[in-house]
């Protein structure tokens, strides 16, 4: 009897030793998942100096065709292998990838794949295209780039049931500036300057509806750009002059 007590205690023993030895390796796995990154800043100072490396745009040929970065080439998940001859051949040579921004994924997909293919000198460029954009820094434009969208508008009406009934399944930004946000804003929105959106987006939940807002349309119109280029599966946008107009409160904070 002692000796099956024995046996056994040694048996927990030894499974609990096996699960911290995996414990223990999973966090190291997960790091060598992962990938350097780099600044807009420091992406932009390697290409004004013409620094020796390769770009890739990991993002979808009709994105990299409507828009990219100077000099980026075009490298898709899908495609890596019929595209393996673009990177260059000395396998420690500098690639720096990119899509479309902290919540896309392509990029270190693309890296995953060129590191299994033997590249060691692979770098992130997480904020994306649309943080690049953002910042006026130089891309190549496509014919279409400036063609007009149609917004998903909601009517006010539409917007005030959504907030009483399905604000759980949204999430409503006014994009106008931190003082315009203080004198009145529609309760429960967050605030996300236009001008820094694309950059700050990574708050929004992609699994939610996104509905952007300003006073009269213009700036909500470039958030929602913004939303597309980004990826966000649901964007809708609201005006808020109509909102005041059909007489429905708004409310003010303190900057």
């Amino acid at each position: 009897m002692n000796s099956i007590t024995r046996l056994t205690g040694r048996s927990v023993i030894s499974l609990l030793v096996l699960f911290l030895m995996m414990a223990t390796a999973l966090p190291i796995f997960a790091a060598d998942a992962d990938f350097k990154t780099i600044s807009s800043e420091a992406l932009k100072d390697m290409l004004d100096e013409k620094k020796s490396f390769t770009l890739v745009d990991a993002r979808t040929a009709d994105e990299y065709q409507a828009a990219h970065l100077v000099t980026a080439l075009n490298i898709t998940e899908k495609d890596f292998d019929k595209s393996l001859a673009l990177l260059p051949k000395e396998k420690g040579a500098l690639v720096v990838l990119y899509c479309n921004g902290v919540k896309c994924g392509k990029s270190k997909k693309v890296a995953a794949k060129a590191k299994a293919a033997g590249y060691t000198n692979l770098v992130v460029y997480a904020d994306g295209f649309p943080v690049w954009e953002e910042k006026g820094y130089p891309i190549v434009a496509g014919a279409d780039y400036a063609k007009k969208i149609e917004t998903t508008k909601f009517t006010p009406a539409q917007l005030s049931v959504i907030l009483k009934e399905k604000k759980d399944a949204y999430v409503l930004v006014d994009v106008r500036d931190e003082f315009e946000f203080a004198e009145g804003h529609i309760e429960g929105a967050l605030n996300i300057p236009a001008e820094t959106f694309a950059s700050k987006s990574g708050v929004l939940p992609k699994e939610k509806g996104i509905i952007v807002y300003c006073n009269s349309g213009g700036r909500s119109y470039s958030a929602y750009r913004k939303l597309m280029k980004l990826a966000y599966p649901s964007i809708y946008q609201a005006i808020l002059s109509e909102w005041k107009e059909a007489g429905l409160p708004v409310v003010k904070s303190q900057l």
